[in-house]
């Protein structure tokens, strides 16, 4: 696990409570706009960033996310660009863990090689590959690990007891839980059926847990983060920030780690 990701999730534990992990996209609604949310998120509570590489095929993800990678690329945002946006974010913060998600198709447009090296050299701490199975990620995953960039994977409500020793074996960093089936900021899950996931996973493995999809208020990240280390949201963070603004955004991110520290 990268240093960043380590000591924050052992920072949370130390204050008995679970990271609140936040995502924007890179370039929405434009290049200043981003990097200057993604400066002042932590500032609002936010213990871990995910930074989303606009492509335009998201596929696992609902209209909010959808709408921002296209408002995105239509501004003119590239990878090159959100590699930069990671370096003026560590000119101000050497210590808030970063992870990159996206999908593979413009990292391998990109240069996979190039990209980890990049990305490494930015200030990176992971990468969460949305479209990359464990099982199938025979290139990405061993240099990103070569160079000490975690590999994120993701577990859902439909992987069974026979993939899962597959996907933990293959992780680092912590393991994204789908909290329901479907895309991203669209349905609620079954609290009860989350925990009793996180249960089973716990027995076969020590990495970090952080539930996302589905999670937008302050009372239903609350909910997750009694159980889970911690708490993904995106689309409710998203959709704040396209409607209202940045005030908006870190409105409601302040709300989510106040409910999340109760």
């Amino acid at each position: 696990m990268s240093n960043r990701l380590q000591q924050r999730f052992a920072a949370c534990a130390k204050q008995n409570r679970a990271a609140l992990v936040t995502y924007i996209c890179a370039g929405d609604p434009g290049y200043d706009a981003s990097l200057s949310l993604l400066q002042q998120l932590p500032g609002a509570g936010a213990d871990i960033i995910e930074l989303g590489m606009p492509f335009s095929d998201p596929m696992a993800d609902g209209p909010t996310i959808q709408a921002a990678a296209v408002r995105a690329l239509d501004n003119g945002q590239t990878q090159r660009k959100t590699l930069e946006m990671v370096r003026a974010f560590r000119t101000t913060d050497q210590t808030t863990p970063l992870v990159l998600m996206g999908y593979y198709n413009p990292i391998h447009r990109y240069g996979a090689e190039a990209f980890l090296n990049e990305a490494h050299a930015a200030g990176v701490d992971g990468l969460l590959i949305v479209d990359l199975p464990a099982e199938h990620d025979n290139e990405l995953g061993p240099m990103a690990r070569d160079l000490g960039l975690d590999m994120i994977r993701m577990a859902s409500p439909t992987t069974d007891a026979k993939r899962l020793p597959r996907v933990l074996a293959n992780a680092s960093g912590f393991l994204y839980y789908v909290s329901l089936n479907g895309v991203t900021g669209v349905g609620q899950a079954d609290n009860a059926v989350v925990d009793a996931a996180l249960a089973a996973i716990r027995q076969q493995s020590e990495l970090p847990i952080c539930v996302g999809f589905g999670v937008r208020t302050p009372e239903q990240a609350a909910a997750f983060a009694r159980t889970a280390t911690g708490v993904v949201v995106g689309s409710a963070l998203v959709e704040a920030m396209f409607k209202g603004g940045e005030a908006a955004a870190l409105e409601l991110t302040r709300g989510l780690a106040g409910a999340m520290r109760r």
